[in-house]
């Protein structure tokens, strides 16, 4: 067998030929996914000042400190999403507008960080309030996965809906990689959102998700199917996923499906429960052996599960 460097080399320039797919040769630049992931770590900085730092950040240079990160992330983010930009506007279009667009875009997300900011406040209350091994803030903001894949979703979701593509995936792909937690960046997640332990949820692009909603390890909020077209290609960018109103808790491992299914507010959805219709309004939902149990908080009487996906919404 030869094993030489340049053998080596050849058959792989050969395979660069013959395998295609998988190259990308004389192309623009995409973004970088080492840039990406590094803007990520930034934003954690800017998002909670002192807790994502190795020194103190001491009052008086807090405004010196902000001003040059913000200014560090303009400039990196603008580069980055200028490049993933020929992906949406065509290889062709012209590096000035461009970069304008991306200036632009870069602006718009950067000044949503202070709404962001009031979200995840509202998640690190959350989940003080909801685990009661929670000590302080500065446990949940620095231990516990949940706040770290909600903040690094908060803010790719902003870039989704500024139709950039490619980073927000990169980025929440990242947090994922990081906490075992995976939510799509087109997920659309209200206030005093919360993940106990977190590993293994997945959470789908097009689910929306209320106020005070809790989920569980294991979790899945995911699709129950995937319409084809006439050429049997799977279907791009239709509801998918399910809604979840607020106030509801999912328990562990629990799998909900469906773009028509939704979980009515104030309802419990127990664990290993497989649900693939509308809940009702304040509902405890269970399993007894192979049979689903749908109970209305209220009456402890069975409630109708709702229209199932081939029918309509509740």
């Amino acid at each position: 067998m030869d094993c030489t460097r340049r053998n080596i080399a050849d058959n792989l320039i050969r395979s660069y030929h013959e395998i295609g797919g998988i190259n990308r040769i004389e192309c623009g630049n995409l973004p970088s996914k080492r840039t990406i992931t590094a803007a990520c770590d930034r934003l954690l900085q800017v998002l909670f000042p002192g807790y994502h730092d190795e020194d103190p950040v001491p009052a008086d240079e807090l405004e010196m400190m902000t001003g040059e990160r913000i200014s560090d992330l303009m400039e990196t983010l603008e580069a980055e999403v200028a490049n993933t930009l020929r992906l949406r506007d065509g290889a062709e279009s012209e590096n000035g507008s461009r970069e304008e667009a991306a200036h632009t875009v870069v602006c718009e997300f950067l000044s949503e960080l202070p709404c962001i900011r009031e979200l995840l406040r509202s998640d690190v209350e959350a989940a003080y309030e909801g685990d009661p091994a929670a000590k302080n803030f500065d446990e949940i903001i620095l231990a516990y996965p949940c706040i770290e894949a909600i903040a690094i979703q908060r803010c790719a979701k902003k870039l989704y809906d500024l139709d950039v593509p490619l980073i927000p995936r990169i980025m929440t792909e990242y947090a994922h990689s990081l906490t075992g937690i995976d939510i799509h960046p087109g997920a659309t997640i209200g206030s005093h959102f919360f993940i106990d332990h977190g590993t293994g949820v997945v959470i789908g692009e097009t689910c929306v998700i209320g106020d005070h909603v809790k989920l569980y390890h294991g979790v899945t909020l995911g699709a129950r199917n995937f319409p084809k077209d006439e050429n049997g290609r799977v279907v791009k960018g239709n509801k998918r996923h399910p809604n979840v109103e607020d106030n509801v808790v999912v328990y562990p491992h629990a799998t909900v499906l469906g773009g028509k299914t939704t979980i009515g507010a104030n309802s419990t959805i127990g664990a290993n429960v497989f649900l693939m219709e509308s809940i009702e309004p304040n509902s405890f939902v269970t399993t007894e052996g192979q049979e689903l149990r749908v109970l209305s908080k209220d009456q402890k009487e069975p409630l109708a599960g709702g229209d199932s996906e081939n029918g309509g919404g509740i």
